[in-house]
């Protein structure tokens, strides 16, 4: 093989890659660490990180999920409920000058960042996080990108709950898609109807409460709180981790410490 020969054998490149994905480490920080250059942790770290990307998240010993289509067979085969929700992660402004400047600011959070949707079990349990888009795309049209209406409409009976930021696309997925209810009065609504809306709205969101839960779990790990490297790097970010919590949680609900 040509190129530069590795100076750390794969598993202490391993948990190079690992430390800054828990802990948003620097690479100078590693490579005091491991006493190597710090062109030697970079390097490391581009290897192995896609790796773990590739991954998917495993839900049992022999099934390991890739795609939104795997699970949404997953979820219809096994008769659960799959909750679905988008979340963003902060990451640093493009330069002055680029064409894309604009399509990272949040139209909710007005902030630069990248969005993915979540993809988790009645239980909160990871079952998918799609790769990185711009901040400025819309749940909705994310969803549709991603191949979701088509997977639900002609996929297994399998029911999502979603927030409002999803609402139309029940009508494209035969109810399969969940989201809150509409308000059918706006202006001067009778009391009873207030008391009805407010009782449906609150059993919808109990119902997909868990999968805020799941992306809690995934802020913990600090290279999603914010990130302050390259914004190409962020889909391989993303997946890894959504590869590696569910080892974590499965460990953790075991009473095993991580």
């Amino acid at each position: 093989m040509s190129g530069a020969k590795y100076k750390l054998v794969f598993v202490d490149r391993l948990l190079a890659t690992l430390v800054p994905l828990r802990h948003a480490t620097t690479h100078d920080v590693l490579a005091c660490w491991f006493g190597v250059d710090r062109s030697t942790i970079t390097r490391a770290i581009g290897d192995v990180r896609p790796l773990l990307a590739e991954r998917g998240c495993t839900v049992a010993p022999d099934i390991r999920l890739r795609t939104l289509a795997e699970v949404i067979d997953h979820l219809g085969a096994s008769g659960q409920t799959g909750i679905i929700d988008g979340t963003e992660v902060r990451v640093r402004r493009p330069a002055v000058g680029r064409q894309d400047r604009e399509k990272f600011i949040s139209g909710k959070n007005k902030r630069n960042a990248v969005k993915s949707m979540v993809v988790t079990d009645a239980e909160g349990r990871l079952l998918f996080r799609s790769p990185a888009e711009p901040a400025s795309c819309a749940d909705i049209t994310h969803a549709r990108k991603l191949g979701l209406v088509k997977l639900l409409a002609d996929g297994p009976a399998v029911e999502t709950p979603a927030d409002a930021g999803y609402q139309g696309l029940g009508a494209q997925t035969g109810g399969r898609e969940v989201t809150p209810p509409h308000r059918k009065f706006k202006k001067n609504p009778p009391e009873w109807y207030e008391e009805i809306h407010e009782r449906q709205r609150k059993a919808h969101s109990s119902r997909r409460i868990r999968v805020e839960h799941g992306i809690g779990h995934l802020k913990n790990w600090r290279s999603l709180a914010r990130h302050h490297g390259r914004r190409e790097h962020m889909s391989d970010i993303i997946q890894a981790v959504a590869g590696l919590l569910p080892h974590q949680q499965a460990a953790t609900a075991s009473g095993t410490r991580t």
